[in-house]
């Protein structure tokens, strides 16, 4: 008999956990292709099929997922009528949230308040979650809005003890995505943090992670823009086109737009996709501007522009501009379902701490060292690869 895995979603009301349940089901109802799926045309022993996967998780809104989705507007009653309609039946679990970190999203589905007890919630939830869908592993995945930066200065992120004495006073530099991260990983439970915010990249966290041996994975998936800076700019490099300057800029009108509405929000966001540039080139880009802004009548329909002022033989200047129009849902849901089975197979081959083979997946790959992250696709590709075949990360 297969093996079922359960992926249980902080954020699973919103519209990359809505398309992602949507997808899956719709594939056990034959009627989803395998389009837009990475990992589909690969035979890893061991991975779970798509097949038997199970959805649930955290959200503060509190309506049916099915009625959320619609909200969202990246899946219409086209889908739920067609292999989809197990939406209308899932609602989320009570959620942790705190407007002190996400200033744009709240609602009424919340847990009791306190850290400690907030983590007893989400462990016993994962249990529930367990038994109820006989499940044979749980992964856990951050879709939520993304959050404001913490204080570096912080007491209670700086040690294992003070973030434990953190959690004793609920203190307030500690957040919902890093309660949610030590929750999973103090149950053994794998977690990939998909959004900016911080939380198992702080340094009690991931060394615990690494101690318990409980693969964790992140941060922000790398969808739209960021993939194909990534994509381009090593071809750039390889070519010896000097970059002199990268102009980009986002609009989008989705919750995670809403998010970003919110200026502390939106530095972390700024903060994971500007980072890439440099280490990609191997010399500073002086004039890398990155823009996001919220407008609301595009949606989850969101536009990516790029321009790229180049230098070349001789000293002659060009430019490549770039216009990309996505569905960033449709391009994010599918990353968080790889990101979910790859982790599920790291704990199967007794693989934790940080997975840095999962870099393929993320605008800012945690890194299990001080050392810089790989971020061209290529080689985060060739090394993804790698470990699929068993040849290690």
């Amino acid at each position: 008999m297969a093996e079922r895995l359960g992926v249980a979603i902080v954020g699973v009301g919103g519209a990359v956990a809505t398309t992602a349940i949507a997808g899956i089901e719709m594939i056990k109802a034959g009627s989803n292709s395998f389009d837009g799926l990475p990992l589909a045309g690969r035979d890893v022993a061991g991975m779970v099929a798509y097949r038997d996967i199970e959805f649930g998780g955290w959200d503060l809104a509190d309506e049916s997922l099915g009625t959320l989705a619609l909200r969202h507007g990246v899946i219409g009653e086209k889908e739920l009528a067609d292999g989809a309609a197990a939406l209308n039946d899932m609602r989320a679990w009570k959620a942790a949230g705190s407007t002190g970190y996400c200033a744009n999203i709240d609602g009424r589905n919340k847990m009791e308040t306190g850290h400690r007890a907030a983590i007893r919630q989400i462990q016993d939830d994962l249990r529930r979650f367990t038994a109820e869908k006989q499940l044979d592993r749980v992964v856990v995945v951050n879709l939520a809005s993304t959050e404001r930066v913490p204080h570096a200065d912080d007491a209670a992120l700086q040690s294992r003890a003070a973030f434990e004495q953190g959690l004793d006073s609920d203190d307030a530099a500690i957040s919902p995505a890093m309660l949610y991260a030590y929750a999973a990983i103090d149950a053994g439970t794998p977690y990939a943090n998909f959004t900016p915010s911080v939380a198992a990249d702080i340094a009690p966290l991931a060394e615990m992670a690494a101690e318990r041996n409980v693969p964790v994975a992140g941060k922000d998936g790398k969808t739209g823009q960021t993939f194909m800076k990534t994509v381009i700019a090593p071809a750039l490099r390889d070519r010896a086109l000097h970059v002199d300057g990268w102009f980009s800029t986002n609009i989008l009108g989705n919750s995670d737009g809403l998010a970003l509405d919110d200026p502390k929000s939106l530095q972390s966001k700024l903060g994971t996709k500007g980072s890439v540039l440099n280490s990609i080139l191997g010399y500073p880009v002086e004039d890398h501007i990155v823009m996001i802004h919220y407008y609301r009548p595009r949606g989850d329909d969101k536009e990516a522009w790029d321009n790229i002022d180049l230098t070349g033989f001789m000293g002659q200047k060009m430019q490549l501009k770039l216009n990309f129009l996505c569905k960033d849902s449709i391009l994010a849901a599918p990353l968080a379902i790889e990101i979910a089975r790859c982790l599920d197979l790291a704990q199967q081959r007794g693989e934790g701490g940080v997975q840095e083979q999962m870099g393929l997946f993320f605008k800012l790959p945690q890194t299990s060292g001080a050392h810089d992250p790989v971020h061209a696709v290529p080689e985060q590709q060739r090394i993804l690869d790698d470990w699929l075949d068993g040849k290690g990360a």
